[in-house]
């Protein structure tokens, strides 16, 4: 049965890719009318123009042909979102999408936790610390530090990638997701950062939106003051996350204009310099004139993109998509053809094998299927075993 070819899959395609309908119109030699009738069923790409496609956009044939499962979609969340465009956003929309379709798929095979969340939905707080709070307390984390909130959440079921954004604007993004009924929260970490103590932040900081704002806020209605106020409060969350006031202002109260003395405070509470200074200020540990000279001192010397301590801890990478796709490959429960085949006619989504790679944080060739060999395909002329037999006679 011949198959139709899917306009919004074009769409999507491009838009993932981050091309304009004008700039992909100009890499097939079209008109950007035609494109938007592509786009709208209204036309079919000839053979020539489909194979242009799939290179310009890197993916296959296949994508442009089948529609993905159902997958119920809220808004996506932006760090650094005031300065990240329209344009940077949406093309990270599907990506977190596909992410969350594949761990969809690996968990027909795989056991991962269960997504676990507090409800606030029925409670009225009236400071994001109070919030915080009840968060460390229904995770049990007590006042002490987070060492290691990518294997927190990971821990909590939250589904977590790390990959190079083209868009340095981005630090990282999470949005809301539901298949066949089951809810999902899929989070996407630059990596391109390479500070620890930054990305500890960055999560807390997607945390933060999971657990106060409406997973289906609409964010293009919101205006630029409202854009900071969700930023400034999943900023809040995520300093009292990770600093909790109580135990944070006995360490910090010892000590507290002294720059020095928060290079300690560091390797303790695994936090940047930057937000500490920053949570002492909003705790009155520091007077607002400490605090814009301490900032001084830090712009002079060169903290505001790196600090001390960040060269030599590793920034901690998602590991749990990682490891199902490990386990199932290396005891051979599925090939990386079989599972790049599932995801396909299962799921609706036929990807490069590198893209997929890319979302998993999979080394490169990883889901390339090795052919094996079981059997001779020459064997020893009869007339040369013969002669050998007599010889050996």
């Amino acid at each position: 049965m011949q198959r139709q070819f899917n306009g919004s899959r074009l769409r999507e395609g491009r838009i993932y890719r981050g091309l304009t309908i004008t700039e992909l119109a100009k890499e097939l030699g079209v008109s950007k009318q035609m494109i938007s009738k592509y786009e709208n069923d209204k036309a079919v790409p000839s053979l020539d123009a489909l194979l242009t496609i799939t290179n310009v956009l890197k993916f296959p044939k296949d994508y442009f042909y089948e529609k993905s499962i159902e997958v119920k979609t809220g808004s996506t969340f932006f760090r650094s979102l005031i300065s990240t465009g329209k344009k940077e956003r949406e093309m990270q929309y599907d990506r977190v999408k596909y992410l969350t379709i594949i761990r969809a798929m690996l968990e027909e095979y795989v056991d991962f936790p269960e997504l676990d969340v507090p409800d606030f939905s029925e409670t009225t707080y009236d400071a994001v610390e109070e919030v915080a709070n009840q968060v460390r307390n229904a995770w049990e984390l007590g006042d002490k530090p987070i060492k290691d909130i990518v294997y927190l959440l990971e821990t909590k079921g939250f589904v977590v990638s790390s990959l190079l954004l083209e868009n340095r604007s981005i630090d990282a993004f999470g949005s809301q997701h539901e298949v066949a009924g089951k809810q999902y929260y899929s989070i996407v970490l630059g990596n391109d950062k390479k500070s620890f103590y930054r990305r500890q932040f960055d999560v807390a900081h997607e945390l933060g939106h999971r657990v106060l704002h409406d997973p289906n806020l609409n964010i293009d209605d919101l205006s630029k003051e409202e854009f900071k106020q969700i930023e400034q409060e999943a900023n809040d969350f995520a300093a009292a996350l990770l600093l909790p006031k109580e135990s944070f202002l006995r360490d910090v109260s010892i000590h507290p204009n002294d720059l020095m003395y928060y290079k300690l405070l560091k390797k303790k509470w695994c936090v940047s310099i930057g937000a500490m200074v920053m949570r002492a200020y909003k705790l009155g540990a520091i007077s607002e004139g400490t605090y814009q000279y301490m900032q001084r001192t830090i712009s002079l010397k060169g903290w505001r993109t790196k600090e001390p301590l960040d060269d030599i801890k590793d920034v901690r990478e998602p590991v749990s998509m990682k490891q199902a796709v490990e386990l199932l490959i290396e005891n051979d429960y599925i090939t990386g053809d079989a599972f790049m085949h599932k995801l396909s006619k299962h799921y609706g989504l036929s990807l490069l094998r590198e893209e997929v790679e890319e979302l998993l944080g999979l080394e490169e060739g990883y889901l390339k299927t090795e052919v094996s060999y079981t059997g001779n395909i020459v064997s020893i002329k009869d007339k040369l075993e013969s002669k050998s037999r007599d010889s050996i006679g």
